[in-house]
């Protein structure tokens, strides 16, 4: 699951970008965009304690990606939200792909996807993307 090292092209580490995400999906599947989300809902869909995401949204604090009052809901700032908004869509068109293209069961190709989406630059995601795109796929599969 969540990684400490930073990547080339990638200004948060592995980790980060992971709670990052996680932020982002709940937000944008909840609807909860305004009023933020409970750190406990962080911890329960990445598995891990909720002293880690206290930890890790100080490091996304201090990198200026989300906002929280004290014990309070987590928000995204705008920059937090393009940020995840990229790693997310990375990681859609490595799972697409990985499910349509190679075939790989879609649970294998989730995590996989969840661990290669650290690795590429936005050029590389882009032109994927595009490629995928242009092939008909619908990356929110």
């Amino acid at each position: 699951m969540p990684k400490t090292d930073t990547h080339e092209g990638h200004e948060l580490s592995m980790a980060s970008e992971d709670y990052l995400e996680s932020i982002y999906r709940i937000m944008s599947d909840r609807g909860e965009e305004l009023e933020g989300v409970r750190s406990v809902d962080v911890a329960e869909q990445l598995n891990v304690s909720k002293a880690s995401v206290n930890k890790a949204l100080s490091t996304l604090k201090d990198a200026g990606m989300v906002e929280q009052v004290r014990y309070g809901r987590v928000r995204l700032t705008t920059a937090g939200k393009e940020y995840a908004s990229r790693v997310w869509k990375t990681h859609r068109t490595l799972r697409a792909f990985l499910v349509h293209d190679l075939g790989v069961d879609k649970k294998t190709a989730n995590d996989e996807a969840c661990l290669m989406e650290h690795y590429l630059s936005d050029d590389t995601v882009r032109r994927w993307c595009d490629f995928l795109e242009k092939q008909g796929l619908d990356l929110d599969e």
